[in-house]
């Protein structure tokens, strides 16, 4: 039984692109579909589909590599908040990720958005992830 699964979500991204996988298939919840559309927003992935196969679904996300060099899109992923440690921040104290180039997945109370929408919208929420 999975205790965190949005650690489950960042690892088997991590563990794909690690193996140099195109696609990887993750169960779905909306958390992590939130997640998959703000990483395509973003352009960290390249494209996902999310498939109803009669129980809780599935997500099939296709990661994006540098053409050339063949160089993942998504250097880094880490989790911020975890099931016994939960870091909530105000708009002020958002965090910055590489000073702005990266993002931060946020979950306030008008949905799932990142560390630069919060700040813009001057709302607060608890500290998902960080994406770089």
């Amino acid at each position: 039984m999975i205790t965190d699964p949005i650690s489950d979500y960042l690892t088997r991204i991590r563990n794909a692109i690690r193996n140099n996988q195109r696609i990887v298939e993750i169960p779905a919840s909306n958390l992590k579909k939130g997640i998959t559309k703000i990483l395509y927003d973003k352009g960290y992935i390249l494209n996902y589909k999310f498939v109803d196969d009669g129980k809780q679904g599935i997500i099939k996300i296709a990661l994006k590599y540098h053409p050339v060099t063949k160089l993942p899109a998504i250097n880094k992923l880490e989790r911020a908040s975890r099931p016994s440690i939960r870091i909530y921040r105000g708009h002020d104290q958002m965090p910055r990720v590489l000073n702005g180039l990266g993002i931060a997945v946020i979950s306030t109370s008008s949905g799932l958005m990142t560390d630069k929408e919060a700040r813009k919208l001057k709302v607060g929420g608890e500290v998902i992830c960080y994406i770089s």
